[in-house]
């Protein structure tokens, strides 16, 4: 090999090895400023018009060691017919609990219409809760299930569709034909989905995890949405995910806010990585539901909290024999001997409390 020819190929790896240096370093910091954007400040806040009472509420989160147990409330929200600054109830309500020491991930939906007490506001539906700001939605999912929530995660429809598309959609089994339609948006979220495999993108998922139009209504639907969340996690740890993801987090952007800090996110990637699905689980489970009626709505009630707490600790020390804890014959059952019109099998979403006129009809 001549002189010549040595110095062209280490010129050639020079230049790969700049590149690839260049790339990483674009790739890295495209990264942390997309991440740094989510956490909304200001007039960029959706929660900008109450953030100096919420904050009263409770402290900000404390600083994440790495160490300990993490809770993160995510909220979904239909802001269809709201005013600007108006926040609207959460639909969907979901606590992702990450164990670095087990390296294990859980993931708890709150049932929407469960009754208990909102910090600072009284006793309502734990949706109602996010209208008073982020900070008492953590508070208020903290008393319910007897674990410290530190960090929230907030959006809406459009920053759901955007991470699907965003992603290239999720193959998923679709278990029966969804169908429902609404004159009331001009049929632009209408429902109609076939059983069967399919390729799900952002609008034909939204549809899925909206779908509660059956004998289970809210209940099969937060099943449905704990299965597709973990399908969704299964796609962002593929090698081609993680490639894209600074265009990922530059499509949702807009949509997110949170509360967590960069450095935490970067942890928490990292610990999520590498941990593994220990289940789902509805809360509160079937057995400590009673459906009733409070100041002329339908709410569900808890038999007993400090039960609902021990099975909550329970579950971080049992893996569950099925992913959604009770079987569709125990959920039927349960709402054979139960009292009351069903608070989820209406479109009705009315205030249990004097002074809160806002409602929500639609659902997620």
């Amino acid at each position: 090999m001549t002189r010549k020819t040595k110095r062209t190929i280490w010129t050639v790896v020079a230049l790969v090895l700049a590149s690839v240096i260049g790339f990483a370093g674009y790739y890295v910091n495209s990264i942390y400023n997309q991440l740094d954007q989510l956490q909304k400040t200001g007039e960029a806040s959706p929660f900008r018009n109450i953030e100096k009472v919420d904050q009263a509420v409770t402290p900000a989160p404390p600083k994440w060691e790495g160490t300990e147990p993490v809770n993160i409330l995510l909220m979904g929200v239909d802001v269809r017919g709201t005013k600007k600054g108006e926040i609207p109830r959460s639909d969907s309500m979901m606590v992702v609990s990450l164990d670095p020491e087990q390296q294990k991930i859980r993931l708890f939906s709150l049932l929407r219409d469960t009754y208990t007490e909102i910090p600072g506001y009284g006793a309502n539906r734990i949706n109602t809760a996010i209208t008073h700001g982020p900070n008492t939605a953590m508070q208020a999912a903290s008393d319910l299930l007897g674990i410290p929530v530190q960090y929230y995660v907030y959006t809406d429809f459009q920053g759901f569709i955007k991470l699907v598309d965003a992603i290239g959609g999720v193959d998923f089994e679709v278990e029966k034909d969804m169908y429902y339609t609404s004159k009331a948006d001009n049929h632009e979220y209408d429902i109609n989905l076939k059983e069967g495999m399919q390729h799900l993108d952002g609008a034909t998922a939204l549809q899925y995890v909206r779908f509660r139009h059956d004998a289970l209504s809210d209940y099969s639907r937060s099943s449905r949405q704990r299965e597709f969340l973990a399908a969704v996690a299964d796609k962002m740890q593929t090698t081609t995910t993680i490639a894209k993801l600074p265009s990922i987090l530059e499509q949702v952007n807009p949509y997110i806010d949170t509360n967590l800090a960069v450095t935490d996110m970067l942890k928490l990637a990292s610990l999520g990585y590498q941990s593994s699905f220990a289940g789902s689980e509805q809360v509160p489970p079937m057995n400590l539901l009673v459906e009733e009626r409070i100041g002329g709505a339908a709410v569900l009630t808890i038999r007993n909290s400090d039960e609902l707490k021990q099975y909550v600790q329970d579950l971080f020390t049992t893996v569950p024999a099925s992913s959604d804890g009770e079987s569709e014959q125990a959920v039927e059952s349960s709402k054979e001997n139960n009292s009351g019109s069903s608070s989820t099998g209406t479109d009705a979403d009315t205030s249990v409390t004097d002074g809160d006129s806002s409602s929500s009809g639609r659902e997620l």
